[in-house]
């Protein structure tokens, strides 16, 4: 079994048209391959904020901190709990000022037995999901910009697939997550909430996206 079915929220999807995502959420977003199957490691496209500007670009899945010794730990920090988020040390540095948009139009579940669900919203809008970025410069000069995945308690329509899920902000919440303002790390955790059932739907989908290298729209159909 691929290892995505074993673990909570590890494929995106990101297929909405680029004037589509910028009109839903006001900023301007630079050209995208569309992609029915983003894994852990790969690319994912992210808005964040600062004193100047709010700019969307892409970020490695797959937190690297500033400190690391090497990027392999990226692979071990593609979610953060948002329980904890604000006194482990690898985060806590993070939640005041290098906090990030995740942009995507879906992402899978799997439930015990395996088999794959695509998650997404009523309206089919995108999603933006809480996350923390951070720039890891290597020994040689390579210099990898990436982020992870605040996850919270799931909510009631996705409790039979798991226990955890991302954390959704909608449009008030996602600007204040994006304000450089603020710092208080209890205002903040007090934003990472599970989402409402009612504004979502999910659907079973082709176990062929079990497999990273498989990336076709054929991936997101119902089965």
């Amino acid at each position: 079994m691929d290892e995505a079915v074993m673990g909570m929220c590890r494929r995106l999807t990101l297929f909405t048209r680029k004037e589509e995502i910028e009109e839903q959420l006001g900023v301007e977003i630079p050209d995208f391959k569309a992609s029915y199957n983003i894994a852990p490691s790969q690319q994912v496209l992210t808005i964040a904020a600062n004193k100047a500007e709010t700019k969307a670009g892409f970020l490695q899945w797959g937190l690297i901190p500033s400190w690391a010794e090497n990027q392999n730990i990226g692979f071990e920090l593609i979610h953060a709990r948002a329980e904890t988020i604000d006194t482990k040390p690898t985060f806590q540095r993070l939640l005041s000022r290098r906090r990030c948009l995740i942009v995507v139009d879906g992402y899978y579940e799997w439930n015990g037995e395996g088999t794959p669900y695509r998650v997404i919203l009523n309206e089919e809008e995108v999603l933006t999901l809480a996350g923390l970025w951070d720039t890891w410069i290597g020994a040689s000069g390579e210099e990898i910009a990436s982020c992870t995945m605040i996850m919270t308690n799931t909510n009631q329509l996705l409790k039979g697939l798991n226990e955890r899920m991302p954390v959704i902000l909608d449009e008030g919440n996602r600007e204040a997550w994006l304000d450089w303002t603020i710092s208080d790390g209890e205002l903040l955790k007090r934003m990472l909430t599970p989402y409402e059932s009612g504004k979502m739907r999910v659907y079973q989908v082709s176990e062929r996206v079990n497999n990273p290298c498989n990336d076709s729209k054929e991936l997101v159909d119902r089965v």
